[in-house]
């Protein structure tokens, strides 16, 4: 199982069993607008405040994804989940109705990967039949949090990215209780991310900070499971943006890897070119997650791509050490996933 310095590759991988997708109104005007299993038009989702209505996103993203596959709540031994918030407010609130013994988890960006993860191997360790990775964002609290009130107004440079409002939820079990396996999504492997800090300071390009990190859990996992981009049909990291996927792609040249045909970037595909308010891309632990929900999984269970890299990447920063001076480390987990 141990594969190489960091990786794990499973002997009977997991399976994504069902999975779902909640996002805000902009996110549905986006290219993956369609695919989104519920569009809110309402970002306060009716509630009295931001977290509330993210703290909602997570509820009813759990619900679906139980009710896709036919799975009751108390068939779900645990549940690995997180958000942006502090003390993951978000996620605390949000699961509380589901009665699933919860890990909270902060990866910051990268958290739906680390929750994948996590479930896969507490699934292929025997210690459940059945978990539940979910990750969600929302625009309105990430800025209150991290930057200005929105009452503010203030500019943002080209390099910011705008966090996504959505939340994704996927059911993981084994694959004997999957039933009929074909083209369901295996988690064949992992590649936990180490954090990297190469001083970057600038909260408003965080795809420079993040972008080191994927570029060294890409080295790894190509490294310990002994193969290199073509092995892939998608490398896809999780928001980047434009900036950070320009410096990936240039570093991993460096190495002799060329990913300009392979590579996407859940943080470009999430938004087009005519919003033009989210500059680089989209960010936050919702764009990742609604993104694998709502277009990956759906393409590798329809056969079109045969195996994925699938790489969140997170910027672990806080009010507290930005306001102190301190750069910004970067963190990326990958999952590998392959059609069943």
């Amino acid at each position: 199982m141990q594969k190489g310095k960091a990786s794990i590759e499973f002997e009977s991988p997991p399976v994504i069993l069902s999975d779902a997708s909640i996002a805000g109104k902009k996110e549905g005007e986006g290219p993956l607008g369609a695919c989104i299993d519920v569009v809110e038009q309402d970002d306060m989702l009716g509630m009295e405040n931001w977290e509330q209505a993210e703290s909602a996103m997570q509820k009813k993203a759990a619900d679906l994804a139980l009710e896709k596959g036919g799975i009751r709540r108390r068939e779900v031994r645990y549940l690995f989940a997180g958000d942006l918030l502090g003390q993951l407010i978000a996620t605390s609130f949000g699961t509380v109705d589901l009665e699933i013994p919860m890990f909270g988890l902060y990866g910051a960006c990268s958290t739906m990967g680390e929750a994948l993860a996590l479930a896969a191997m507490t699934v292929h360790a025997g210690y459940a039949d059945r978990t539940m990775a979910i990750a969600s964002s929302h625009f309105a609290t990430a800025e209150k949090q991290f930057r200005f009130p929105l009452a503010y107004g203030n500019q943002r440079p080209q390099s910011a990215t705008w966090t996504v409002t959505g939340c994704g939820a996927a059911v993981v079990g084994k694959a004997d209780k999957a039933g009929d396996m074909k083209n369901t999504p295996r988690i064949t492997g992992v590649t936990p991310g180490r954090i990297v800090d190469l001083g970057a300071q600038d909260s408003m390009n965080m795809g420079a900070a993040m972008a080191p990190a994927a570029v060294h859990t890409i080295r790894q996992n190509f490294e310990d499971f002994g193969v290199d981009e073509t092995y892939y049909d998608r490398i896809i990291t999780g928001d980047l943006g434009e900036i950070g996927r320009k410096i990936l792609l240039d570093m991993m040249k460096q190495d002799g890897h060329d990913l300009t045909d392979i590579h996407m970037d859940c943080g470009i595909e999430i938004y087009n070119n005519e919003q033009q308010d989210t500059h680089a891309g989209g960010s936050g632990c919702g764009c990742s997650a609604v993104t694998l929900c709502a277009y990956i999984l759906p393409r590798l269970r329809s056969g079109e791509w045969r195996r994925v890299l699938f790489l969140p990447t997170g910027a672990l920063l806080s009010t507290v050490s930005f306001n102190e001076g301190k750069s910004i480390p970067g963190i990326a987990h990958g999952v590998v996933i392959e059609n069943g």
